[in-house]
């Protein structure tokens, strides 16, 4: 039995029955030492590949089977799944090893179903450069929804802000694995000694895209055994996240306060921009989250985060005005980063999103309360979808006059021609910056 497939199909049924994310599931079931390194990149991108690509691979396989899919037990439809993305999305994957090692999983997971799914396997793999996605149909978004694997509803959402040139752009750089990021910790070392480290120990190290602090490692899924990870002087974060930090510009020895904290990556990266002087009140509405924060701020040595159990949602009269700057990092549909969490696409539903604009809403105006005249306000999700953004920060805007919007300046390599900048607003897309999807608001508080 192939132990890279075998694992992946494991994934992929855990994935399916519970509800799981994948990063998730991975990082459970890729602790096997049976795994060599290779194995392990390999099932990564078996299982993230065919979780991203459902749908279409799905729409494929319907054009060959006489079954409809709804009627195929599960574990024969991943096994599907699992091979036929090999063969239409792997050119380094043999169509033969694809169907051969698919039919051995058939044979121990659903024996009498080992000649159907050769059958449906073999048919894709002779016709595989004659199978067109939908075309014509009247309805582009649900040709777009089949060729890139993406729920119809999303799709239509981005079609009608975005356009379709745009909207295919998004959706096509969606499909794409992320760069790896780690965030350099400037309290303990630089940029520099990280890189030579790190490539003494084998890995590629390539600066990030636009801060000194975001490096890029290639050939690396998982940090958490590096001596430099350990010893606190790298964590993981994406580019778009620590722009947050830039954005807010904190100084040393100001009081700052972080809303949605938890698992604490901004409130450390604000620390360390702060030179771990000062005040940071880290809020999460989870016990065990606030946990994360102090972990992580321990072994960034970082001393100035008092973690807090708090529900943003609730005002408190206490900490009113007394914070030069407060960041709202809201929950939201995570649109922006799928290309790291493909099954979050499978999960929203259209009702979703007036659920959390409305939560959105009343964490920012709790939030603006707490900020000291002169102070600052930023807004912040991994949204790709203005209504949880511009749409959020610009209704709060016609309510509280007593807040304007900041200019965001400071970062030319990021700002570019981005013009809502002027306006205290930017946004970040994966196939323009190379970032996860995100957006970020600046206010200031009138004095």
């Amino acid at each position: 039995m192939d132990k890279a497939r075998d694992t992946a199909l494991k994934a992929l049924i855990e994935i399916e029955t519970k509800k799981a994310y994948s990063n998730l599931v991975l990082k459970k079931l890729l602790r096997s030492k049976s795994l060599d390194a290779r194995d392990r990149a390999f099932v990564s991108e078996l299982v993230y590949g065919t979780v991203s690509r459902k749908l279409t691979l799905d729409w494929i396989i319907s054009q060959f089977s006489k079954t409809k899919l709804k009627k195929i037990s599960l574990r024969v439809l991943s096994i599907l799944r699992l091979g036929a993305y090999q063969i239409m999305f792997l050119d380094r994957v043999p169509d033969s090893a694809a169907c051969d090692t698919s039919v051995e999983l058939a044979k121990n997971y659903a024996k009498e179903s080992s000649g159907f799914v050769n059958g449906i396997l073999r048919n894709i793999s002779r016709n595989s450069a004659e199978i067109r996605m939908p075309e014509n149909t009247g309805s582009a978004a649900y040709e777009l929804s089949i060729k890139y694997s993406f729920p119809d509803f999303l799709v239509e959402n981005w079609l009608n802000e975005y356009g379709r040139e745009f909207t295919e752009k998004i959706l096509e750089s969606l499909l794409t694995r992320p760069d790896f990021y780690v965030r350099v910790n400037t309290l303990k070392t630089t940029p520099e000694a990280v890189i030579d480290e790190l490539t003494a120990e084998g890995f590629e190290v390539l600066p990030g895209r636009f801060l000194n602090e975001a490096l890029i490692i290639r050939n690396i899924s998982d940090i958490s055994s590096l001596k430099a990870y350990a010893e606190g002087r790298v964590t993981v974060q994406d580019e778009s996240s620590m722009l947050v930090t830039k954005v807010l510009d904190p100084k040393p020895g100001e009081k700052i306060l972080d809303v949605c904290a938890a698992p604490g990556g901004k409130s450390t990266h604000i620390a360390e921009h702060m030179k771990n002087e000062g005040y940071i009140v880290a809020w999460d509405i989870h016990e065990h989250k606030l946990d994360l924060i102090r972990n992580n701020a321990r072994r960034l040595g970082v001393n100035i985060i008092e973690p807090a159990l708090r529900d943003a949602l609730e005002p408190v009269n206490e900490p009113e005005g007394k914070f030069h700057r407060v960041l709202v990092d809201a929950p939201c549909s995570g649109t922006g980063i799928i290309r790291r969490k493909p099954d979050i696409k499978w999960h929203r539903r259209p009702e979703d999103f007036g659920n959390l604009v409305e939560i959105q809403q009343k964490i920012l105006y709790n939030a603006s309360r707490y900020v000291m005249p002169g102070g600052v306000l930023v807004y912040s999700t991994c949204s790709l979808d203005p209504r949880e953004n511009s749409a959020v920060v610009n209704a709060f805007i016609r309510e509280n006059t007593n807040f304007i919007p900041e200019p965001i300046s400071g970062m030319p390599g990021i700002i570019g021609d981005k013009k809502e900048a002027a306006g205290g607003m930017l946004n970040l897309f994966p196939h323009i910056d190379g970032t996860d999807g995100f957006f970020i608001a600046k206010l200031k508080k009138n004095k």
